[in-house]
């Protein structure tokens, strides 16, 4: 078969980046075009409107965390099968997990509207941005079915091996949202409300894509009639568990820094920890777009037990990682300010803090990267146990001692230093968990 002929390549670095640099264009450009989506709120609407959009974000982490958790851990638990040549009951088991996330889908958004109402009334902010908070959520959770698929099918093209795809309907998906977000806020007047519409819409391009290309026989995975498999959704569930506690706790984290700016700096410091936010999205993306490329790999070659190929892959990807890290940390202090300047003017208080914020955050892209691929690589063995360790310690339980000691010591700048803090202590407890488990999975 042609895709056993590619998995079987031998590993090195331009097979590797075969797979990965689609992927990594995939997440970057995602990024990007949130950005963007920022971009045209803050100059179109305003730095309050701005505001609103990473009030919201908690909630918006919190209805797609469990598809993420789906979506990875399935990944895994798919392609293994696929290493051991049961590509039957893997088609099967796809498109169960496939029926899961739409009925999981519905039921997160009729959550959403019914909790809504509730959300931001005890947060003590302007009627201005409550009211922004609300227009937007309430047309963002109209794509909650179709932004769930896109989390999923992303995955599973990459699986397939039709990163490209996954690549193009990323750009095309983007290049849609940014037309819009101009056409039905500065064209039709449709405030928030039209870059929620336009995110919505720019999503659903990979949704639709998706269908069509799991609908086709000749795909390697495809549509087939779902068998339920219980084991199959508690493997899925233990397996992307880690990347599920990401998303809760990163909305977690994300009320944690509102809050505390909001105490000591009010509404702007909502502003610029959204403009960070977005730099350090789009430096991420590029860790994470790797992570998703090298994974399936990853979990074929453990299907297969080839610990020699485990154990290249591995060993090649911390070099890569290294050199990205090095590079999007000198092009951050680089362009900090011009980053900033994009979202706000010098004149504007969010400005300066801003600026101050993302070069002290920087410092943490030296860390993400191990971080994130070491989450990912026991996700991808089927280890989702110390996956989840790992991304709870690092997302919630070292950014949380951070956010509560730093700031009394070091007010706002201690803000600012929580992210660098948390990613360093993770890096540690990332090291000792691969030197732990090295022998077990040939690494």
């Amino acid at each position: 078969m042609e895709k056993q002929n590619i998995y079987e390549k031998p590993v090195s670095l331009k097979n590797i980046l075969k797979f990965a640099v689609p992927t990594i264009a995939m997440t970057v450009f995602m990024s990007f075009y949130t950005m963007v989506d920022g971009l045209f709120v803050s100059n179109l609407i305003g730095t309050d409107a701005l505001s609103a959009i990473n009030l919201t974000a908690p909630v918006i982490q919190l209805v797609t965390a469990i598809s993420t958790m789906l979506a990875t851990g399935g990944s895994a638990v798919i392609m293994k099968k696929m290493g051991e040549h049961k590509s039957e009951e893997a088609k099967e088991d796809f498109t169960f997990l496939i029926l899961v996330n739409v009925l999981v889908g519905l039921v997160m958004c009729a959550i959403g509207y019914l909790a809504m109402g509730h959300i931001f009334s005890g947060m003590n902010l302007s009627t201005e941005v409550e009211r922004y908070c609300v227009e937007y959520l309430s047309r963002y959770l109209i794509f909650t079915v179709p932004i769930l698929l896109m989390n999923n099918f992303t995955l599973y093209m990459i699986a397939s091996e039709k990163a490209t795809l996954s690549l193009v309907c990323s750009v095309s998906g983007g290049v849609l949202n940014m037309v819009l977000d101009y056409v039905f806020i500065a064209g039709l007047g449709m405030g928030i409300s039209g870059a929620a519409v336009a995110t919505g819409l720019g999503y659903s391009v990979t949704a639709i894509a998706g269908f069509i290309l799991f609908s086709q026989k000749k795909s390697l995975l495809h549509f087939k009639k779902p068998v339920f498999r219980f084991k199959v959704l508690a493997n899925a569930a233990a397996n992307g568990c880690s990347e599920m506690a990401t998303a809760l706790v990163t909305g977690i984290v994300t009320m944690m820094f509102n809050w505390t700016m909001l105490r000591y700096v009010g509404e702007d410091g909502v502003a610029a920890v959204t403009i960070i936010m977005y730099v350090l999205m789009f430096a991420s993306s590029l860790y994470t777009g790797y992570s998703y490329g090298v994974a399936p790999m990853t979990s074929y070659y453990y299907g297969e037990q080839n610990q020699e190929k485990l154990k290249k892959l591995v060993m090649t990807s911390l070099k890569v990682i290294g050199g990205i890290s090095l590079t999007t940390v000198a092009a951050s202090f680089l362009l900090t300010k011009p980053l900033v300047s994009v979202f706000a003017r010098p004149d504007n208080p969010v400005y300066d803090l801003a600026v101050t914020g993302n070069r002290v955050c920087t410092i943490a892209l030296l860390f993400i990267g191990f971080n994130i691929f070491a989450s990912g690589t026991f996700t991808a063995l089927s280890n989702g146990v110390v996956s989840a360790v790992l991304a709870f310690s690092r997302s919630f339980v070292f950014m949380m001692v951070a956010m509560i000691v730093l700031p009394r010591f070091f007010g706002v700048n201690g803000v600012w230093l929580a992210t660098p803090a948390a990613e360093l202590m993770a890096l540690a407890l990332s090291a000792a968990m691969l030197l732990k488990y090295r022998k077990q999975f040939g690494l």
